[in-house]
């Protein structure tokens, strides 16, 4: 997956909410949001699959540590949809991720590497990233 942005050295820690705000590309099959310490080591990747990887309108999160992926977390819930706008909401917590989806479904997804800060954050082809915000 090509990188279209990176975010180095920003603060995003425990207790805060990440907002995004993006358009979805008429012709995605996917996108990502990764948010880690750094491009190599990656707490939460976010990633809407339409069709790719032999995945259909699905939702496939994951961290990557030490040069290999951990244990996937698939939800089966896509409120995503080509060529539309999209709104994601992260809460950071001490022990996991918790997600709002565009449609305000949830999930959460545990913090695998512990850390009560993160400074990296990536976006991957498909969407259009037109937000960003931390509080």
């Amino acid at each position: 997956m090509e990188t279209v942005m990176s975010i180095k050295n920003m603060t995003f820690k425990v207790g805060q909410t990440l907002t995004v705000v993006g358009v979805v590309k008429p012709d995605c099959k996917e996108f990502a949001v990764n948010i880690g310490p750094s491009e190599d080591r990656i707490a939460l990747h976010l990633n809407p699959r339409f069709n790719t990887k032999g995945d259909i309108n699905i939702i496939v999160c994951n961290t990557f540590e030490a040069g290999t992926w951990c244990q996937e977390q698939r939800e089966k819930r896509f409120p995503f949809s080509l060529g539309k706008d999209f709104k994601i909401v992260i809460k950071f917590t001490p022990s996991e991720f918790e997600v709002t989806l565009p449609d305000g479904s949830t999930f959460c997804f545990p913090n695998r590497l512990g850390a009560q800060e993160y400074s990296f954050m990536s976006f991957h082809e498909g969407a259009r990233i037109q937000s960003i915000e931390i509080k």
